[in-house]
Protein backbone atom coordinates (compact mmCIF):
# COMPACT_ATOMS: atom_id res chain seq x y z
CA UNK A 1 0.00 0.00 0.00
CA UNK A 2 1.35 3.42 -0.94
CA UNK A 3 1.44 5.82 2.02
CA UNK A 4 2.37 9.39 2.89
CA UNK A 5 4.71 10.15 5.76
CA UNK A 6 4.28 13.06 8.11
CA UNK A 7 7.50 13.80 9.98
CA UNK A 8 6.96 15.48 13.34
CA UNK A 9 9.76 17.84 14.39
CA UNK A 10 9.01 21.16 16.11
CA UNK A 11 5.23 20.70 15.83
CA UNK A 12 4.33 18.12 18.46
CA UNK A 13 0.54 18.35 18.36
CA UNK A 14 -2.35 16.92 16.39
CA UNK A 15 -4.50 20.05 16.25
CA UNK A 16 -3.89 23.11 14.03
CA UNK A 17 -0.86 21.48 12.45
CA UNK A 18 -0.44 22.79 8.92
CA UNK A 19 1.75 20.07 7.45
CA UNK A 20 -0.17 17.26 9.13
CA UNK A 21 -3.47 18.60 7.83
CA UNK A 22 -2.04 18.71 4.30
CA UNK A 23 -0.73 15.14 4.61
CA UNK A 24 -4.10 13.85 5.79
CA UNK A 25 -5.66 15.39 2.70
CA UNK A 26 -3.14 13.81 0.33
CA UNK A 27 -5.27 10.79 -0.56
CA UNK A 28 -2.81 8.27 0.89
CA UNK A 29 -2.91 6.84 4.44
CA UNK A 30 -0.53 8.85 6.62
CA UNK A 31 2.20 7.26 8.71
CA UNK A 32 3.29 9.80 11.36
CA UNK A 33 6.92 9.49 12.45
CA UNK A 34 9.32 11.16 14.85
CA UNK A 35 13.09 10.75 14.66
CA UNK A 36 15.27 11.22 17.73
CA UNK A 37 18.11 12.82 15.79
CA UNK A 38 21.42 11.45 17.05
CA UNK A 39 23.21 14.50 15.64
CA UNK A 40 21.39 16.42 18.39
CA UNK A 41 20.67 14.07 21.27
CA UNK A 42 24.18 12.54 21.31
CA UNK A 43 25.37 15.99 22.43
CA UNK A 44 22.94 16.05 25.37
CA UNK A 45 22.87 14.18 28.69
CA UNK A 46 20.57 11.15 28.80
CA UNK A 47 18.34 12.93 31.33
CA UNK A 48 18.11 16.26 29.49
CA UNK A 49 14.72 17.69 30.53
CA UNK A 50 13.89 18.77 26.98
CA UNK A 51 14.24 15.29 25.53
CA UNK A 52 12.21 14.00 28.49
CA UNK A 53 9.48 16.47 27.57
CA UNK A 54 9.61 15.45 23.92
CA UNK A 55 9.31 11.77 24.85
CA UNK A 56 6.34 12.41 27.15
CA UNK A 57 4.62 14.52 24.49
CA UNK A 58 5.15 11.85 21.84
CA UNK A 59 3.70 9.26 24.20
CA UNK A 60 0.56 11.39 24.61
CA UNK A 61 0.23 11.79 20.83
CA UNK A 62 0.60 8.04 20.41
CA UNK A 63 -2.13 7.40 22.99
CA UNK A 64 -4.48 9.67 21.06
CA UNK A 65 -3.71 7.98 17.75
CA UNK A 66 -4.24 4.50 19.19
CA UNK A 67 -7.86 5.41 19.95
CA UNK A 68 -8.48 5.44 16.18
CA UNK A 69 -6.38 2.37 15.39
CA UNK A 70 -3.21 4.23 14.42
CA UNK A 71 0.09 4.96 16.12
CA UNK A 72 3.20 7.12 16.05
CA UNK A 73 6.38 5.53 14.71
CA UNK A 74 9.28 6.67 16.90
CA UNK A 75 12.73 6.15 15.42
CA UNK A 76 16.29 7.04 16.34
CA UNK A 77 19.35 7.80 14.24
CA UNK A 78 20.65 10.18 11.60
CA UNK A 79 17.54 11.42 9.74
CA UNK A 80 19.06 10.76 6.31
CA UNK A 81 19.86 7.16 7.21
CA UNK A 82 16.49 6.59 8.87
CA UNK A 83 14.56 7.91 5.89
CA UNK A 84 16.62 5.85 3.44
CA UNK A 85 15.56 2.73 5.35
CA UNK A 86 11.93 3.81 5.29
CA UNK A 87 12.07 4.41 1.55
CA UNK A 88 13.51 0.96 0.92
CA UNK A 89 10.95 -0.76 3.18
CA UNK A 90 7.72 0.99 2.07
CA UNK A 91 6.09 2.47 -0.98
CA UNK A 92 5.93 6.17 -0.19
CA UNK A 93 3.90 8.67 -2.18
CA UNK A 94 5.15 11.82 -0.46
CA UNK A 95 6.77 13.14 2.73
CA UNK A 96 5.24 16.09 4.55
CA UNK A 97 7.00 18.40 7.03
CA UNK A 98 6.59 21.74 8.68
CA UNK A 99 9.55 23.96 7.86
CA UNK A 100 12.36 24.72 10.30
CA UNK A 101 14.51 27.78 9.80
CA UNK A 102 17.64 27.07 11.85
CA UNK A 103 20.90 26.48 9.92
CA UNK A 104 21.27 22.81 10.89
CA UNK A 105 17.63 22.09 10.06
CA UNK A 106 17.95 23.74 6.65
CA UNK A 107 21.03 21.64 5.81
CA UNK A 108 19.31 18.48 7.05
CA UNK A 109 16.12 19.12 5.08
CA UNK A 110 18.04 19.93 1.90
CA UNK A 111 19.92 16.64 2.21
CA UNK A 112 16.69 14.74 2.86
CA UNK A 113 14.99 16.38 -0.11
CA UNK A 114 17.86 15.29 -2.37
CA UNK A 115 17.50 11.69 -1.20
CA UNK A 116 13.75 11.74 -1.77
CA UNK A 117 14.11 13.40 -5.16
CA UNK A 118 16.44 10.61 -6.29
CA UNK A 119 13.55 8.20 -5.62
CA UNK A 120 10.97 10.53 -7.23
CA UNK A 121 9.30 11.17 -3.85
CA UNK A 122 8.22 14.79 -3.27
CA UNK A 123 8.96 16.58 0.00
CA UNK A 124 6.22 19.07 0.89
CA UNK A 125 7.18 21.76 3.42
CA UNK A 126 4.72 24.07 5.17
CA UNK A 127 4.88 27.20 7.30
CA UNK A 128 3.69 26.32 10.79
CA UNK A 129 5.85 27.61 13.66
CA UNK A 130 5.55 31.27 12.63
CA UNK A 131 2.92 33.64 11.34
CA UNK A 132 5.35 35.14 8.82
CA UNK A 133 8.52 33.45 7.61
CA UNK A 134 11.60 34.79 5.85
CA UNK A 135 10.82 36.88 2.81
CA UNK A 136 7.30 37.82 3.92
CA UNK A 137 8.13 40.88 6.04
CA UNK A 138 10.58 43.02 4.10
CA UNK A 139 11.50 46.67 3.80
CA UNK A 140 10.34 48.61 0.72
CA UNK A 141 13.69 47.78 -0.94
CA UNK A 142 12.99 44.05 -0.36
CA UNK A 143 15.80 43.74 2.18
CA UNK A 144 15.24 42.22 5.64
CA UNK A 145 14.56 44.46 8.60
CA UNK A 146 17.30 44.79 11.20
CA UNK A 147 15.44 47.13 13.57
CA UNK A 148 12.51 45.78 15.52
CA UNK A 149 9.95 48.63 15.56
CA UNK A 150 9.56 49.05 11.77
CA UNK A 151 9.55 45.24 11.47
CA UNK A 152 6.75 45.04 14.04
CA UNK A 153 4.75 47.74 12.31
CA UNK A 154 5.04 45.97 8.97
CA UNK A 155 4.22 42.63 10.62
CA UNK A 156 1.03 44.05 12.14
CA UNK A 157 0.01 45.69 8.86
CA UNK A 158 0.44 42.42 6.98
CA UNK A 159 -1.39 40.48 9.67
CA UNK A 160 -4.45 42.71 9.76
CA UNK A 161 -4.80 42.78 5.98
CA UNK A 162 -4.64 38.97 5.84
CA UNK A 163 -7.18 36.34 6.90
CA UNK A 164 -4.73 34.40 9.09
CA UNK A 165 -6.74 34.90 12.23
CA UNK A 166 -9.57 32.78 10.85
CA UNK A 167 -7.51 29.71 9.88
CA UNK A 168 -7.10 27.99 13.26
CA UNK A 169 -8.09 24.31 13.38
CA UNK A 170 -8.52 23.62 17.09
CA UNK A 171 -9.81 20.07 16.79
CA UNK A 172 -7.39 17.24 15.91
CA UNK A 173 -8.12 15.22 12.77
CA UNK A 174 -7.96 11.42 13.09
CA UNK A 175 -9.35 10.41 9.71
CA UNK A 176 -6.71 9.42 7.19
CA UNK A 177 -3.98 7.90 9.36
CA UNK A 178 -2.36 4.59 8.43
CA UNK A 179 -4.13 1.90 10.50
CA UNK A 180 -1.07 0.18 11.92
CA UNK A 181 -0.16 -0.09 15.61
CA UNK A 182 3.59 0.07 16.19
CA UNK A 183 5.19 -0.63 19.57
CA UNK A 184 6.08 2.59 21.37
CA UNK A 185 9.66 2.46 22.67
CA UNK A 186 10.51 2.72 26.35
CA UNK A 187 13.08 5.43 27.26
CA UNK A 188 15.94 2.95 27.66
CA UNK A 189 15.53 1.80 24.06
CA UNK A 190 16.24 5.35 22.90
CA UNK A 191 18.94 6.01 25.49
CA UNK A 192 16.86 8.45 27.52
CA UNK A 193 16.38 8.86 31.25
CA UNK A 194 13.60 10.81 32.91
CA UNK A 195 14.68 14.22 34.17
CA UNK A 196 13.84 15.69 37.56
CA UNK A 197 13.36 19.06 35.86
CA UNK A 198 9.92 19.39 34.27
CA UNK A 199 8.36 21.59 31.63
CA UNK A 200 5.39 23.32 33.21
CA UNK A 201 1.97 23.49 31.54
CA UNK A 202 1.33 26.79 29.80
CA UNK A 203 -1.17 29.24 31.30
CA UNK A 204 -2.74 31.73 28.91
CA UNK A 205 -4.95 33.17 31.64
CA UNK A 206 -2.10 35.57 32.52
CA UNK A 207 -2.24 37.31 29.13
CA UNK A 208 -4.76 40.04 30.09
CA UNK A 209 -2.47 41.30 32.90
CA UNK A 210 0.83 40.59 31.19
CA UNK A 211 1.82 44.25 30.85
CA UNK A 212 1.19 44.82 34.57
CA UNK A 213 3.32 41.94 35.82
CA UNK A 214 5.84 41.32 33.04
CA UNK A 215 8.74 42.94 34.93
CA UNK A 216 7.94 41.58 38.40
CA UNK A 217 9.63 38.19 38.82
CA UNK A 218 8.22 37.57 42.31
CA UNK A 219 4.65 37.71 40.98
CA UNK A 220 5.18 34.53 38.92
CA UNK A 221 2.63 35.74 36.37
CA UNK A 222 4.38 34.37 33.31
CA UNK A 223 2.63 32.08 30.85
CA UNK A 224 5.33 29.36 30.77
CA UNK A 225 4.44 29.21 27.09
CA UNK A 226 7.89 29.46 25.52
CA UNK A 227 8.89 25.75 25.67
CA UNK A 228 5.52 24.88 24.17
CA UNK A 229 6.14 27.22 21.24
CA UNK A 230 9.68 25.87 20.94
CA UNK A 231 8.50 22.28 20.57
CA UNK A 232 5.17 23.06 18.94
CA UNK A 233 2.87 21.62 21.59
CA UNK A 234 0.88 24.84 21.18
CA UNK A 235 0.06 26.46 17.85
CA UNK A 236 1.47 29.96 17.34
CA UNK A 237 -1.75 30.89 15.53
CA UNK A 238 -3.91 30.07 18.54
CA UNK A 239 -1.60 32.05 20.85
CA UNK A 240 -1.61 35.09 18.58
CA UNK A 241 -5.39 34.87 18.48
CA UNK A 242 -5.51 35.04 22.29
CA UNK A 243 -2.99 37.89 22.41
CA UNK A 244 -5.03 39.90 19.91
CA UNK A 245 -8.06 39.60 22.15
CA UNK A 246 -6.34 40.44 25.41
CA UNK A 247 -3.00 42.19 25.30
CA UNK A 248 -0.85 43.94 22.66
CA UNK A 249 2.18 43.77 24.97
CA UNK A 250 2.07 39.98 24.89
CA UNK A 251 1.68 40.03 21.11
CA UNK A 252 4.76 42.23 20.97
CA UNK A 253 6.84 39.43 22.51
CA UNK A 254 5.58 36.97 19.91
CA UNK A 255 6.63 39.37 17.15
CA UNK A 256 10.10 39.66 18.74
CA UNK A 257 10.36 35.88 18.40
CA UNK A 258 9.72 36.06 14.66
CA UNK A 259 12.02 39.07 14.29
CA UNK A 260 14.95 37.09 15.68
CA UNK A 261 14.03 34.08 13.54
CA UNK A 262 14.30 36.11 10.35
CA UNK A 263 17.53 37.70 11.56
CA UNK A 264 19.03 34.23 12.00
CA UNK A 265 17.79 33.10 8.59
CA UNK A 266 19.01 36.17 6.71
CA UNK A 267 22.25 36.69 8.66
CA UNK A 268 23.43 33.19 9.62
CA UNK A 269 26.87 34.51 10.62
CA UNK A 270 25.29 35.58 13.93
CA UNK A 271 25.42 31.95 15.12
CA UNK A 272 29.12 32.35 15.86
CA UNK A 273 29.82 36.04 15.21
CA UNK A 274 28.70 39.52 16.12
CA UNK A 275 25.88 40.93 14.05
CA UNK A 276 27.80 44.22 14.06
CA UNK A 277 31.44 43.73 12.96
CA UNK A 278 32.34 46.96 14.77
CA UNK A 279 32.40 44.90 17.98
CA UNK A 280 34.79 42.23 16.70
CA UNK A 281 37.75 43.94 18.39
CA UNK A 282 36.21 44.36 21.84
CA UNK A 283 38.71 42.77 24.23
CA UNK A 284 36.70 40.42 26.43
CA UNK A 285 38.33 39.48 29.74
CA UNK A 286 36.81 35.95 29.75
CA UNK A 287 37.88 35.17 33.31
CA UNK A 288 36.97 31.50 33.83
CA UNK A 289 36.70 31.77 37.63
CA UNK A 290 34.31 34.71 37.38
CA UNK A 291 32.27 32.93 34.72
CA UNK A 292 31.96 29.90 37.00
CA UNK A 293 30.76 32.14 39.85
CA UNK A 294 28.18 33.66 37.50
CA UNK A 295 27.01 30.20 36.41
CA UNK A 296 26.58 29.08 40.01
CA UNK A 297 24.85 32.30 41.10
CA UNK A 298 27.64 33.42 43.43
CA UNK A 299 28.35 36.95 42.18
CA UNK A 300 27.30 38.79 45.34
CA UNK A 301 24.55 40.59 43.44
CA UNK A 302 21.31 38.99 44.73
CA UNK A 303 19.11 39.59 41.67
CA UNK A 304 21.78 38.07 39.39
CA UNK A 305 22.34 35.12 41.72
CA UNK A 306 18.60 34.51 42.10
CA UNK A 307 18.17 34.32 38.34
CA UNK A 308 21.04 31.91 37.85
CA UNK A 309 19.92 29.66 40.68
CA UNK A 310 16.36 29.61 39.35
CA UNK A 311 17.77 28.62 35.95
CA UNK A 312 19.97 25.87 37.38
CA UNK A 313 17.20 24.37 39.50
CA UNK A 314 14.23 24.67 37.15
CA UNK A 315 15.33 25.42 33.57
CA UNK A 316 13.38 28.68 33.68
CA UNK A 317 14.37 32.29 34.29
CA UNK A 318 12.10 35.33 34.34
CA UNK A 319 12.53 37.53 31.27
CA UNK A 320 13.50 40.70 33.15
CA UNK A 321 16.07 38.74 35.13
CA UNK A 322 17.47 37.24 31.92
CA UNK A 323 18.24 40.77 30.76
CA UNK A 324 19.93 41.60 34.07
CA UNK A 325 22.03 38.43 34.27
CA UNK A 326 23.08 38.58 30.62
CA UNK A 327 24.00 42.26 30.80
CA UNK A 328 25.96 41.62 34.00
CA UNK A 329 28.05 38.86 32.39
CA UNK A 330 28.84 40.85 29.25
CA UNK A 331 29.41 44.27 30.76
CA UNK A 332 30.26 43.91 34.46
CA UNK A 333 32.51 40.90 33.89
CA UNK A 334 33.41 41.64 30.25
CA UNK A 335 32.77 38.04 29.28
CA UNK A 336 32.07 37.21 25.64
CA UNK A 337 28.31 36.88 25.09
CA UNK A 338 28.94 33.52 23.39
CA UNK A 339 29.93 32.01 26.75
CA UNK A 340 26.63 33.02 28.31
CA UNK A 341 24.66 32.03 25.23
CA UNK A 342 26.14 28.53 25.39
CA UNK A 343 25.32 28.17 29.08
CA UNK A 344 21.72 29.27 28.56
CA UNK A 345 21.48 26.86 25.60
CA UNK A 346 22.48 24.05 27.94
CA UNK A 347 20.03 24.97 30.70
CA UNK A 348 16.96 26.72 29.29
CA UNK A 349 13.87 24.58 28.73
CA UNK A 350 12.74 27.03 26.07
CA UNK A 351 16.11 27.21 24.33
CA UNK A 352 15.66 28.39 20.77
CA UNK A 353 18.74 29.34 18.78
CA UNK A 354 17.33 32.50 17.21
CA UNK A 355 15.89 34.01 20.39
CA UNK A 356 18.81 32.98 22.58
CA UNK A 357 21.32 34.39 20.13
CA UNK A 358 19.33 37.54 19.46
CA UNK A 359 18.78 38.33 23.12
CA UNK A 360 22.39 37.64 24.10
CA UNK A 361 23.66 39.89 21.34
CA UNK A 362 21.12 42.48 22.47
CA UNK A 363 22.47 42.30 26.03
CA UNK A 364 26.08 42.38 24.84
CA UNK A 365 25.48 45.36 22.57
CA UNK A 366 26.75 43.46 19.51
CA UNK A 367 23.45 42.62 17.84
CA UNK A 368 20.86 44.30 15.68
CA UNK A 369 18.71 46.80 17.53
CA UNK A 370 20.83 46.09 20.62
CA UNK A 371 21.23 47.84 23.96
CA UNK A 372 23.95 50.43 23.43
CA UNK A 373 27.33 49.47 24.87
CA UNK A 374 27.20 52.37 27.35
CA UNK A 375 23.88 51.14 28.76
CA UNK A 376 25.02 49.16 31.80
CA UNK A 377 22.26 48.01 34.15
CA UNK A 378 22.95 48.51 37.86
CA UNK A 379 21.79 45.19 39.39
CA UNK A 380 21.03 46.78 42.74
CA UNK A 381 18.86 49.46 41.14
CA UNK A 382 17.10 46.79 39.09
CA UNK A 383 16.42 44.76 42.23
CA UNK A 384 14.97 47.75 44.08
CA UNK A 385 12.75 48.60 41.12
CA UNK A 386 11.49 45.14 40.15
CA UNK A 387 11.81 43.15 43.39
CA UNK A 388 11.40 45.84 46.06
CA UNK A 389 10.45 43.41 48.85
CA UNK A 390 13.20 40.96 47.87
CA UNK A 391 10.58 38.22 47.44
CA UNK A 392 12.13 36.79 44.30
CA UNK A 393 15.63 37.01 45.70
CA UNK A 394 14.69 35.27 48.96
CA UNK A 395 12.94 32.50 47.04
CA UNK A 396 16.07 31.52 45.13
CA UNK A 397 19.09 32.74 47.13
CA UNK A 398 19.09 30.60 50.24
CA UNK A 399 21.87 32.53 52.03
CA UNK A 400 20.61 36.00 51.13
CA UNK A 401 21.25 38.39 54.03
CA UNK A 402 23.38 35.84 55.88
CA UNK A 403 27.07 36.01 56.72
CA UNK A 404 27.90 33.29 54.22
CA UNK A 405 26.58 35.21 51.22
CA UNK A 406 29.38 36.04 48.75
CA UNK A 407 30.90 39.49 48.52
CA UNK A 408 30.34 41.42 45.30
CA UNK A 409 32.48 39.98 42.55
CA UNK A 410 33.09 43.49 41.22
CA UNK A 411 32.07 47.05 42.14
CA UNK A 412 29.34 48.37 39.86
CA UNK A 413 30.78 51.85 39.27
CA UNK A 414 34.21 50.43 38.48
CA UNK A 415 32.76 47.74 36.20
CA UNK A 416 30.59 50.26 34.37
CA UNK A 417 33.49 52.55 33.53
CA UNK A 418 35.69 49.59 32.56
CA UNK A 419 33.01 48.26 30.22
CA UNK A 420 32.40 51.61 28.52
CA UNK A 421 36.11 52.19 28.06
CA UNK A 422 36.73 48.66 26.72
CA UNK A 423 33.84 48.81 24.26
CA UNK A 424 34.86 52.27 23.09
CA UNK A 425 38.45 51.17 22.49
CA UNK A 426 37.28 48.12 20.53
CA UNK A 427 34.92 50.09 18.34
CA UNK A 428 37.64 52.63 17.46
CA UNK A 429 39.62 49.84 15.80
CA UNK A 430 36.77 48.87 13.47
CA UNK A 431 34.17 51.64 12.90
CA UNK A 432 30.70 50.33 12.24
CA UNK A 433 29.31 51.08 8.80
Amino acid sequence: MKISIFWFRRDLRLEDNTGLTAALGSGYPVMPIFIFDTNIIDELPADDPRTSFIYQTLSSINDELKKSGSSLHVLKGDPETVLKKLISAREIGAVYINKDYEPYAIRRDNAVEAILRSKHIPLHGYKDQVIFEEGEILKPDNKPYTVFTPYKNRWLHRFYESSLNGSIKNEPIFKGFHKVISPFPIPDEIGLKESNIKVRPYDLSVIPEYAKYRNLPAADKTSYLSPHLRFGTKSIRSVVSEALKWNPAFLNELIWREFFMQILFNFPHVVTGNFKPAYDDVQWRNNEKEFDMWCKGETGYPIVDAGMQQLNETGYMHNRVRMITAGFLCKHLLTDWRWGEAYFAEKLLDYELSSNNGNWQWAGGTGCDAAAYFRVFNPETQQKKFDPQNEYVKRWVKDFGKSGYPKKIVDHDFARQRAISTYKDGIKKRPYK
